[in-house]
């Protein structure tokens, strides 16, 4: 695998003209600047990336490939409206257990043509591992300590989402603080936007990274711990 020097000027100019001729024609004729400045890129920031989270969160992981770390660029558009065939910016994931789509944590990566979003945890809970967190939450201990960690991240400039019903569940009784709107969430997870860092050019991009998903480590330990 290529040694990881950044993602150079190249990916955003990729990622702008995709985002203003969304078509496979001219797809096509930017394959070239596709697997240049887009896949290969991707593949070896995935193996810098998972050799430096190993030495923070051990056991995450990390597969460099298309539908292993780095999610696909075409969309599915069977069901939706939107029938525009790629995404115009490109998804890493770095999960926790053996299964990417029921992981109970992960660290996430979006680059898009101006901006950088990286984050941890969960971004939907299945039916069963929503219980489990409601449970969690509603409790004396488990509940103070994830409002505690919410606080912390929100003064640090992330935003920890997702609330997603308008009421509480049912059998659930109002809690002060947080824990109101923690308790109305279906997902868990901390993010943080901000425009291309130098360090995205280099391969420092991949120290830029950790020292974000690093912030947020109290969270994937809580919710490992459930």
């Amino acid at each position: 695998m290529d040694r990881f020097d950044g993602f150079g000027p190249g990916t955003a100019k990729f990622l702008r003209g995709l985002g203003k001729s969304n078509t496979k024609t001219w797809f096509e004729a930017h394959r070239a600047d596709y697997e240049a400045d887009y896949l290969a890129p991707a593949l070896a920031f995935i193996g810098a990336m998972g050799e430096r989270l190993e030495t923070f969160a051990p056991g995450v992981q990390a597969e460099p490939r298309v539908n292993g770390s780095l999610f696909r660029i075409n969309r599915d558009v069977r069901f939706s409206k939107d029938k525009t065939p790629y995404k115009d910016h490109l998804d890493f994931i770095f999960w926790d257990g053996s299964d990417r789509k029921q992981a109970p944590s992960s660290f996430f990566l979006r680059i898009r043509a101006t901006t950088v979003e990286l984050g941890v945890g969960v971004h939907g809970f299945e039916k069963q591992a929503l219980s489990r967190y409601r449970e969690r939450v509603a409790d004396a201990k488990d509940g103070p300590s994830l409002e505690r960690i919410v606080s912390r991240l929100e003064k640090a400039g992330f935003e920890v989402g997702r609330e997603q019903y308008k009421k509480l569940p049912r059998g659930y009784e109002p809690i002060s603080g947080k824990r109101d709107r923690l308790l109305r969430h279906g997902a868990l997870f901390a993010s943080h936007v901000e425009k291309h860092p130098k360090e995205l050019a280099s391969k420092s991009f991949a120290t830029w990274c950790a020292r974000h998903w690093k912030k947020a480590l109290p969270l994937r330990e809580w919710l490992l711990a459930g």
